[in-house]
C-alpha cells in the first residue's frame, strides 16, 4: 500500500509521499512515488503514484522517454491540462496494453497526482483516474489524497485551506504522514517531501526524511503530546444515567 497527498495552495504546492509498497511478514518494498519532470525557469511537473507498481512503472517510464521525442510530451505541452490529459492517455494506453483493469485477481489500476505550472500560466494540481480522466483541486477541494488516505484525512480537513501558508501545508501534510503511519503498517518511511513557490520554477526544495530526521521527531512528539494534553483539559463528561436508565425502562 502507499500513501500521497499534494496540496494547492494560493502561495505554493506541497507533496509528500512514503515509499513502501509492499509489506508483510517477510517482504517489504521501497521505492520512490515522488517523481519530478523539471525544464528551469520553464517548468516543473511533480507526479505521486499508488497503485499497482508494475503500471505506474510503466507509465513513468513512457512519460520520462517521450520527453526526448519530437511528439507530445510533458516537455512541450501548452498547459497543465494538456499535461494531466497526456499522462490520462499514458495511464490507458499502459492499462490496456496489459490486459485491462482487471484480469483474474490482478488488479492493474493505478491512480495520480499531477501538479505542478508551466511558465506563462497558474500552478495547478489534478487527480488522475485508472480510466484516464482527471479532476482538478480548487480553492474549495485544496488537496487531493491517493492511496491509504482514511487516517491522514482528518487533520487536513481540519487545518488546511487554500489561504495556508506553504509552512503550515507542509507541517500539515507531515502530521498526515504521522498518524497514518502510526495506524497502518503498509505505508512506511522514509518519506519524500516537496514544496513548490508558485512562480519559482525550482525543484530545490526537495527532502528525504527518515526516522532519524530531527525536525520529524520534534513534530511527532510535540503532535503526541498536544493531543493528550488536550484531551486531558476537556471538559468532564456530564451523563444523566438516571433519566437514560428512565427513557430505557419505559420503551
Amino acid at each position: 500500500m502507499t500513501y500521497c497527498v499534494a496540496m494547492r495552495l494560493a502561495e505554493g504546492l506541497v507533496f509528500a509521499s512514503d515509499s513502501r509498497t509492499n509489506a508483510g511478514v517477510d517482504h517489504i518494498a521501497t521505492f520512490r512515488k515522488l517523481n519530478v519532470f523539471h525544464q528551469p525557469a520553464e517548468r516543473l511537473l511533480i507526479i505521486q503514484s499508488a497503485g499497482n507498481l508494475a503500471t505506474t512503472q510503466s507509465v513513468l517510464s513512457l512519460l520520462r522517454q517521450r520527453c526526448h521525442e519530437e511528439k507530445l510530451n510533458l516537455m512541450n505541452v501548452g498547459s497543465m491540462y494538456d499535461a494531466a490529459t497526456l499522462v490520462g492517455a499514458t495511464v490507458r494506453e499502459v492499462i490496456d496494453r496489459d490486459g485491462g483493469q482487471q484480469q483474474g485477481n490482478i488488479n492493474f489500476g493505478c491512480n495520480l497526482l499531477l501538479g505542478g505550472q508551466i511558465r506563462g500560466s497558474e500552478h495547478r494540481l489534478f487527480h488522475i483516474y485508472p480510466e484516464g480522466n482527471f479532476i482538478e483541486a480548487t480553492e474549495d477541494t485544496p488537496y487531493f489524497q491517493i492511496g491509504e488516505s482514511k487516517y491522514g484525512k482528518p487533520i487536513i480537513d481540519r487545518v488546511l485551506t487554500y489561504k495556508s501558508t506553504l509552512e503550515q501545508a507542509t507541517q500539515c501534510a507531515l502530521i498526515s504522514m504521522d498518524s497514518t503511519l502510526r495506524s497502518n503498517l503498509s505505508v512506511g518511511l522514509p518519506l519524500d517531501l516537496m514544496v513548490y513557490p508558485k512562480e519559482s520554477f525550482s525543484a530545490d526544495a526537495q527532502y528525504r526524511i527518515t526516522e532519524r530526521h530531527p525536525h520529524f521527531q520534534l513534530l511527532r512528539h510535540a503532535w503526541s503530546e498536544g493531543l493528550i494534553s488536550l484531551f486531558e483539559q476537556l471538559p468532564p463528561l456530564q451523563l444523566d444515567i438516571e433519566a437514560t436508565s428512565q427513557n430505557r425502562d419505559s420503551n
